[in-house]
């Protein structure tokens, strides 16, 4: 008795995995709107000069915990900057805060800051850390 499997139900079986694979993508509503922002500390330098001096610029803040509240205050995630203090969040469309949390050896924290995500859009927070340098 042959056991093999006729060619036309192998090409059946990879067609129906394929689609089934599509059906599993996430497409943009079901993942959420795409929230991004920077955290930087600064000053860096005791004087600010103008024109400013380059090496006096702001330098990005490395692991950074950034956590996000809803409109109730429940938490509904929290995120790490990367190493060039860039973070990115996909969150459901609705109203947020931002709470930036301490970070070892600058002053203080970061302020919290409200926003929105939704239909059209894209926020990008900004995060500034303060250093103590005056």
């Amino acid at each position: 008795m042959d056991m093999s499997i006729p060619k036309i139900a192998v090409v059946a079986l990879l067609t129906l995995a394929a689609v089934l694979a599509g059906c599993g993508k996430a497409t943009p509503a079901d993942a959420g709107f795409r929230v991004t922002g920077h955290a930087h500390a600064g000053p860096v330098c005791p004087v600010q000069q103008n024109p400013p001096d380059p090496a006096c610029a702001d330098k990005p803040v490395t692991g950074a915990t950034l956590v996000i509240v809803d409109d109730a205050g429940n938490q509904v995630a929290e995120i790490r900057t990367d190493a060039t203090g860039d973070f990115e969040a996909m969150l459901p469309a609705g109203d947020y805060t931002l709470v930036p949390q301490p970070v070892d050896g600058l002053l203080g924290t970061a302020a919290s800051q409200t926003f929105t995500t939704g239909q059209g859009l894209a926020p990008t927070l900004d995060v500034a850390y303060d250093t103590g340098i005056r």
